[in-house]
């Protein structure tokens, strides 16, 4: 099953700001929701484990994320892939782009990612919900570390 989301946050920091936040793996650890463990790797990117909950599937994924074409401080393009066991897999990326934008920065994202397994049984409505209530979660928790 394939899902598309996108959206703009504004933040009340100045992009370098926003663009060392993006990449510094601490902080990344306590805005996304469930992580458990993320370490920066040798190749530009993290090895992750996040424990997640979608409707009655409950699973520990682990991936890894890699970071790409990398624009400091106006963007990058984030890829990874997580293994799930029995709930599934999940895979796909996501560009971010930084714009100064009334004394802030505008951070806008566009993700496309790919699940698979029991996950995807659950049907496209339940999964596009807890999809964009992650991304909101992360977003509220990032503001909060940029801002805060």
């Amino acid at each position: 099953m394939a899902m598309t989301m996108n959206g703009e946050v504004q933040l009340a920091a100045p992009r370098d700001a926003v663009w060392a936040k993006l990449n510094d793996p601490e902080v990344l650890k306590v805005c996304i929701p469930g992580c458990e463990e993320l370490e920066r790797t040798d190749d530009n990117g993290f090895r992750a484990v996040a424990k997640m909950k979608v409707g009655p599937v409950s699973a520990r994924f682990k991936g890894k994320v890699t970071l790409s074409d990398l624009d400091p401080p106006n963007g990058y393009k984030i890829s990874g892939e997580g293994e799930g066991g029995v709930a599934g897999f999940a895979k796909g990326g996501a560009t971010v782009a930084l714009a100064d934008k009334d004394g802030g920065t505008l951070l806008s994202y566009n993700v496309e990612a790919q699940i698979g397994g029991k996950l995807a049984q659950l049907g496209q409505r339940l999964i596009n919900g807890a999809a964009k209530k992650l991304a909101d979660e992360f977003f509220a928790n990032f503001a909060k570390a940029v801002e805060g």
